[in-house]
């Protein structure tokens, strides 16, 4: 009986000196053994999801893009936005021209927009450093079409009216540019009309009030589409060429993010570069899926879209290769009008590296 006794007390005392480094939690390697051992309530049913791996809250950004090609680049981000697939909570909207950009991301009610490549740069001058470039989108749309009209160079622009959308953006400089790299003086050799939408200049054209105008695609295709008697005459990528002799590139447009919402949010602005580039080559590559999402997203009616799209130069270029096409085409933009790009070229800072 003594012997029991004794065997029960050192028992109760090995006890109540394990019980204490039990409440310490002790190692991995027993809290693991412990685990498998003894079932606890507070564990997660395994038929349930892993509790302890929560799906990464998704950054909530306002993005709005131009009509056209600019928003033809996204297509892909906006239907998985659409279906809550995207790498964050997307808020797009489109715009018809530039200047209906410009306040909304000065005020910060949009966070990322893609905007002619000038205007970037104005806004990077004008708000000291409030936007970044991200990456370009779009290189040279721009064609001169004609109806009933003889243009074969640009020398035979001369004495003529013009029509065009764009002002105070990168049509409109590029167009002065190339006018006076050809010996033509705009406003007095050409005039030039400007309309605030591609929208407008085409049924001009289709009445003949309009025989020559500067459009970009996709809307050239839906003229040639809608009228046979139009037809394009100069395609305005080849003749930057002919002007900077391979020192730069026609760099329609941009991306852009304000620098305030890009510094604090940095990992889902990334995030969104990551789903635009696989964008830009999706379109790109499946460009029969891509015009039936411009359709259902009101880009550009699906028909023209599909006709439209490889005529578009749809492009996504970040680093360096942004940085180097970026900079050649604002230098040339510079040296031909200071204003067309803030009064001077942007600094550094202007662009993003990750």
């Amino acid at each position: 009986m003594k012997k029991t006794i004794k065997v029960w007390s050192f028992l109760l005392a090995t006890l109540l000196m394990v019980l204490p480094l039990a409440g310490c939690g002790g190692t991995a390697s027993s809290r693991d053994e412990s685990s498998q051992q003894t079932p606890s309530s507070s564990q997660p049913d395994a038929s349930l999801p892993d509790a302890s791996l929560p799906e990464a809250e998704k950054t909530q950004i306002n993005v709005i893009g131009l009509k056209g090609p600019t928003a033809l680049g996204m297509l892909q981000v906006m239907e998985k936005n659409e279906a809550g697939e995207a790498a964050n909570d997307y808020t797009i909207s489109l715009a018809g021209a530039p200047d209906e950009i410009t306040g909304k991301l000065i005020s910060g009610e949009v966070d990322i927009a893609a905007v002619p490549t000038n205007l970037a740069s104005v806004l990077y001058n004008k708000t000291e450093g409030g936007v970044k470039l991200l990456a370009l989108n779009t290189l040279g749309v721009l064609y001169m079409v004609t109806k009933n009209e003889q243009v074969a160079s640009v020398a035979d622009l001369k004495g003529k009216t013009v029509y065009a959308t764009g002002e105070g953006s990168t049509p409109q400089y590029a167009l002065e540019y190339i006018l006076r790299q050809n010996g033509l003086e705009p406003g007095s050799d050409v005039e030039i009309v400007y309309k605030s939408e591609h929208s407008e200049i085409l049924p001009l054209m289709l009445n003949g009030e309009v025989t020559v105008a500067l459009l970009p695609q996709p809307f050239v295709t839906q003229a040639l589409a809608k009228d046979e008697g139009i037809q394009v005459a100069l395609n305005m990528t080849e003749e930057w060429d002919k002007c900077v002799n391979g020192q730069s590139q026609l760099t329609m447009g941009c991306v852009v993010v304000r620098t305030a919402f890009l510094e604090e949010n940095k990992e889902a602005v990334d995030r969104f570069l990551e789903e635009y580039a696989a964008s830009v080559e999706f379109v790109n590559g499946h460009v029969e899926e891509a015009a039936a999402l411009s359709g259902k997203f009101e880009v550009i009616a699906q028909e023209v879209a599909a006709k439209a799209i490889p005529a578009c130069n749809i492009v996504f270029w970040e680093g360096e290769p942004m940085k180097k096409a970026a900079e050649g085409f604002l230098n040339v933009l510079f040296q031909a009008n200071p204003q067309s790009v803030g009064g001077k070229l942007p600094d550094e800072g202007f662009y993003y590296e990750k």
